[in-house]
C-alpha cells in the first residue's frame, strides 16, 4: 500500500476512510425482527477489524446499574446477545448462555443481554426484571425498548449474538439458536488470546465443552409463528386481517392447517386481540410443542383441547387438568406432544379480558 511511495499512500488513506465509514455508518431503522428457529439459524464470518457498536440510549438496565462495552473493551470479551422475553427462540438459548457465563466469567468473558421488545408489554422494567429472575439469567440486561442499539446494528433477529475480542473488534456474528459449541470454541480461542495480550496464563482448554454436556433442544415445527393482532395477523382465516376493533367470529365446522380461527367476540388491537367474552380460538398445527404469548390483568382460565379432548398428559408445564391460568405478560407452555405431528388445538376462554398476542410452536 504504497507506491513510489506518495500516490499508494494516498489511495490507502482513501480506501482506509471508504471501509471506515462503511463500517460505521448507521444502517436504516428496522423496526420488526424476526424468531429464529436452530433450522434458521445461520453463522456469520467476521472479518477481523470491525469495529463494535456502542450500547445507545439504553431505557433501563438489569443485574447492574449501568454498562458500556467501551469500559470492557481491552479488559474482556465480550458476547452482545439479542433477546426479549417472551421469545421462546430465545428462551430455549438461555441454559447455554448461562453455562458458558458461569464457565468462562472468571476467565474474562462478559455477556451483556440487549432487550429490544417484540411487544409493549416487554418494555416494562418490572416484567424484564422477574422474567431475567425466574430464568436465573444473572449477567448484565440492557433495555432497549426504543430499538436505538438493535438498529445501530442493524439487527432483524431474535436472538442473534455477537462476540467481541480482546481488541474491540466484532469477530463472530450468529443469528438464531443453535451451533453452541461452534460458539463456545470461539470463545476458548478468544479468552486464549486475551490471556496473552495481558500476560495472563492461558485458560485451560482440555476440558470437555460446558454446552456438550446440556441435552439439545430439537424443534420440528411445520406451523409458522401466527399473531393475533391487527398489525400482523395475516393468517387470520375467518376474519379480515389487518382490520382493527371490536369483531364477532363464528368458528366453521372445518379447519384448515396452519391459520387461526376465532370464535365469539374479541377486540382487535394492533398487537393482540381481547376477549371480550367467553370466546374460543382453534388452529390446525403441525408440530411437537405449543406455545402462545399472553396477558391479563386478572387470572382467566382457559380450558386446553387437542383434536376435541382435553389435553391430557400432552399438556405443557403452565396446564393442569386440562385448564390454563394466563395473568401474567409472558409466554404460555400448552402442549408437550410426544412427537411432532398434526393435531387440532382448541382454547376455550372462560371469561373476558385475555390478551393473546401470538402462537409459536417447536
Amino acid at each position: 500500500m504504497k507506491a513510489e511511495y506518495t500516490i499508494s499512500a494516498i489511495v490507502s488513506g482513501v480506501v482506509v476512510v471508504g471501509l471506515l465509514f462503511l463500517f460505521l455508518a448507521s444502517p436504516a431503522p428496522v423496526q420488526q425482527g424476526s424468531a429464529l428457529s436452530p433450522t434458521g439459524a445461520q453463522t456469520k464470518a467476521v472479518s477481523t477489524g470491525v469495529p463494535y457498536t456502542e450500547i445507545v440510549n439504553p431505557s433501563g438496565f438489569v443485574n447492574t446499574d449501568g454498562v458500556t462495552i467501551k469500559e470492557l473493551v481491552g479488559k474482556k470479551v465480550i458476547v452482545v446477545d439479542f433477546l426479549t422475553y417472551s421469545c421462546i427462540n430465545c428462551q430455549r438459548t438461555f441454559p447455554y448462555m448461562k453455562a458458558l457465563y458461569a464457565t468462562y466469567k472468571d476467565q474474562g468473558l462478559e455477556i451483556i443481554g440487549i432487550h429490544t421488545p417484540e411487544f409493549a408489554f416487554e418494555k416494562d422494567i418490572d416484567n424484564v426484571r422477574k422474567a431475567m429472575k425466574t430464568f436465573g439469567i444473572t449477567y448484565p440486561i440492557v433495555l432497549d425498548n426504543d430499538y436505538a442499539t438493535w438498529n445501530a446494528y442493524g439487527n432483524q433477529y431474535w436472538p442473534r449474538k455477537y462476540i467481541i475480542d480482546i481488541y474491540g473488534n466484532v469477530v463472530y456474528d450468529h443469528i438464531g439458536e443453535g451451533s453452541y459449541e461452534e460458539t463456545e470454541m470461539k470463545i476458548r480461542e478468544l479468552l486464549a488470546e486475551r490471556a496473552q495480550v495481558l500476560g495472563m496464563n492461558a485458560p485451560a482448554t482440555d476440558s470437555a465443552l460446558a454446552v456438550s454436556e446440556m441435552p439439545a433442544e430439537i424443534t420440528a415445527a411445520e406451523s409458522p409463528e401466527t399473531y393475533f393482532g391487527s398489525s400482523r395477523n395475516r393468517y387470520l382465516a375467518n376474519g379480515t386481517p389487518g382490520r382493527a376493533g371490536e369483531q364477532t367470529f363464528s368458528l366453521p365446522q372445518t379447519s384448515s392447517p396452519n391459520v387461526l380461527y376465532l370464535g365469539g367476540t374479541w377486540s382487535i388491537a394492533p398487537e393482540y386481540a381481547e376477549s371480550v367474552s367467553s370466546a374460543s380460538a382453534v388452529y390446525r398445527y403441525n408440530a411437537k410443542n405449543v406455545y402462545i404469548v399472553a396477558e391479563a390483568d386478572t387470572a382467566i382460565s382457559v380450558e386446553v383441547l387437542q383434536d376435541g379432548m382435553p389435553v391430557g398428559d400432552a399438556g405443557g408445564e403452565d396446564v393442569s387438568g386440562g385448564v390454563v391460568v394466563m395473568k401474567e405478560s409472558r409466554l404460555y407452555k400448552l402442549i408437550r406432544n410426544p412427537q411432532a405431528g398434526e393435531h387440532v388445538l382448541k382454547l376455550n376462554v372462560k371469561g373476558k379480558g385475555l390478551r393473546l398476542y401470538a402462537f409459536t410452536f417447536g
